[in-house]
């Protein structure tokens, strides 16, 4: 899921800074051996990185390691599909990223989010001129970003990995196991990025641990033309135990037709009977709209326990980067990709010495850790605070008619940057948000979480 602009962004301020594809040989050149690995310069070969997964955070992972020098093999077993997903992207990811304009299928400018009794907010009002969210679709986008790691020099393997062999020595390669034709091959390889989904097959492979998922469940729907008018530019998010218990449930526009979904980590199960109540409350807007496909897929609510183990790294939803609250996860998977792919790279020195498990945390898990994993912890405190009960998902709504509120949001959301807040602001923004807790009986514990220590961190 990858959300809008969510309003609980702004009680703290991130930081951070057509072409054919190559055909793949199903028995690659490559020969690994044990000797190889008892060296820490490479002297004959460059160093080899195999990365399963073509999402974003795949697909930037391998262009950077490409890019690099590495020789790099991108595995993706379905090309052509994608994951549901709200599609959205910040600002600041298109100038990063490059992404060219034609990709975008909507410049999202207004956007609408809904109480439990229907109370409903203009959450866009303090929007620049220039400035708008994002819908692409994750079948454009991920196929793009594959072709531009192609580019790169990437040799994209269109099979399903089916495991990881851990060699038993670190003198030796890991074995990615896969199938091609029905046939079952093998490449060693030295260093592994898993960047497969929440269901990640790698991190079983070196034992990451378990995480908590929440399911996303959604429908597009392709509206009559003027229904389709009405949200042409509009984004909307639903609150309410109705539509989800521990989350929200959205409408976001595309190219031809809209995505309709909601998702939930506590009542799996009952998924369905929360996507009826999304569609009950939108069914004047989506009247005589077709549903033309239903997706569904689980998504990280936190961190893997384990993200690098020996020469093994993850990113991305294999690593848990998918943000509380807003359910963010395209531009954390890119960055991830991109951050890890890049680590690699200066630690081998350009391909041209091993590296080890040291090397990929000082490198990428350090780093990603000391810009991005408060983020990840306040706003899933933020999260339990706000989405337990109907009388909260209120006060948070009527919280968001605030424009300063408003303004702070789209500071830290569409540019991943430090915020600079007015003091005086800032001030007001964390009484009314306590007197919110306060008038919802959420006291207590949640309470230490606008200690004046805590706060001071964030705004």
């Amino acid at each position: 899921m990858a959300a809008i602009a969510h309003p609980l962004h702004s009680l703290l301020t991130s930081k951070t800074p057509n072409h054919s594809s190559p055909r793949f040989t199903p028995t690659p050149k490559l020969t690994i051996s044990a000797s190889s690995f008892s060296n820490k310069h490479l002297s004959s070969r460059k160093l080899t990185a195999a990365v399963i997964g073509g999402g974003p955070a795949g697909s930037s992972a391998a262009e950077a390691l490409a890019s690099g020098g590495i020789e790099t093999y991108l595995f993706e077993r379905a090309p052509t599909s994608a994951k549901p997903c709200g599609g959205a992207i910040p600002l600041c990811m298109l100038d990063e990223f490059s992404i060219p304009p034609d990709l975008i299928d909507r410049k999202v400018t207004h956007m609408k989010i809904i109480s439990p009794s229907n109370l409903t907010v203009d959450f866009g009002k303090t929007l620049k001129s220039h400035e708008y969210i994002s819908m692409v679709r994750r079948e454009v986008l991920d196929s793009y970003l594959r072709s531009r790691a192609e580019s790169k020099g990437v040799t994209l393997v269109k099979s399903l990995v089916t495991s990881l062999d851990v060699p038993t020595s670190p003198n030796y390669p890991y074995m990615v196991n896969y199938t091609v034709n029905n046939k079952f091959k093998s490449l060693p390889v030295d260093v592994v990025v898993g960047a497969d989904g929440a269901n990640s097959r790698v991190a079983k492979s070196i034992h990451a641990g378990d995480y908590a998922c929440a399911i996303a469940f959604q429908e597009r729907i392709r509206l009559p033309d003027d229904k389709m008018m009405y949200y042409e530019n509009l984004a909307e998010m639903y609150v309410g135990d109705d539509v989800s218990p521990d989350f929200y449930a959205w409408v976001f526009p595309k190219c031809d037709h809209v995505a309709v979904g909601t998702g939930t980590v506590c009542s799996k199960p009952n998924i369905k009977m929360y996507q009826q109540g999304i569609r009950s409350r939108v069914l004047p807007k989506i009247a005589g709209g077709k549903v033309i496909k239903v997706e569904a897929h689980p998504i990280p609510e936190h961190p893997r326990p384990v993200r690098v183990r020996g020469r093994v790294a993850l990113v991305g939803d294999a690593a848990g980067y998918v943000t509380k609250c807003s359910g963010e996860g395209i531009y954390f998977a890119a960055k991830s990709g991109r951050m890890c792919g890049e680590a690699i790279v200066k630690a081998s020195e350009g391909g041209e010495r091993m590296v080890n498990e040291s090397d990929l945390k000082r490198e990428y898990l350090k780093r990603w850790d000391s810009e991005y994993i408060t983020t990840f912890r306040f706003l899933d405190l933020l999260q339990h605070v706000f989405y337990g009960n109907n009388a909260a998902r209120e006060a948070l709504v009527e919280l968001c008619g605030d424009e300063y509120v408003q303004r702070m949001t789209f500071e830290s959301y569409l540019y991943k940057r430090l915020a600079k807040g007015n003091r005086w602001e800032d001030l007001k923004m964390v009484s009314s948000t306590i007197g919110s807790l306060i008038r919802c009986n959420l006291v207590g514990k949640e309470m230490e979480l606008f200690d004046p220590n805590v706060v001071a961190k964030f705004v």
